[in-house]
């Protein structure tokens, strides 16, 4: 089995004036001893500095080489895999939207799901409810 986050996992895990912070840390925290594979996106990773980098979107904005040592950190852990986009990619993008139009702010997270369809990964950790859209996954809310 295999899992994913979306962004605002990671995010509130480096923000400590946010009140999910403490939850957040802890869930990363125990991804080290889960035994599934721990898949992320690179578009996950990058959204992760562009905001936590963010001033005017961050409450206390990291500097760009400390985003980086974040990200370092959850790459270096043994079950973590950064997935890509392979060929085929758009033909499993339309396969995960073609129930419903996906425009505006939708489209990131259509984006990530059609990734993790296209390698088999079929629950996600998010706080973002939008992806329940995407019956292929199972969404758990580590805040829940």
């Amino acid at each position: 089995m295999s899992y994913s986050v979306d962004v605002n996992v990671l995010l509130y895990a480096s923000d400590q004036a946010n009140p999910r912070y403490d939850r957040a840390l802890q869930f990363l925290l125990n991804r080290a001893s889960d035994p599934e594979l721990f898949c992320i996106a690179w578009s996950t990773l990058m959204g992760y500095i562009r905001i936590s980098t963010h001033p005017s979107i961050f409450s206390h904005p990291l500097s760009p080489e400390e985003a980086l040592e974040n990200v370092e950190s959850l790459l270096n852990q043994p079950r973590v895999r950064v997935l890509s986009e392979d060929d085929g990619f758009l033909v499993m993008y339309r396969k995960a939207t073609g129930r419903f139009p996906v425009r505006g702010n939708l489209v990131p997270d259509a984006h990530l799901a059609a990734l993790l369809l296209q390698h088999g990964v079929g629950k996600i950790y998010t706080a973002n409810s939008d992806f329940k859209k995407f019956e292929f996954l199972e969404v758990k809310n580590p805040f829940a």
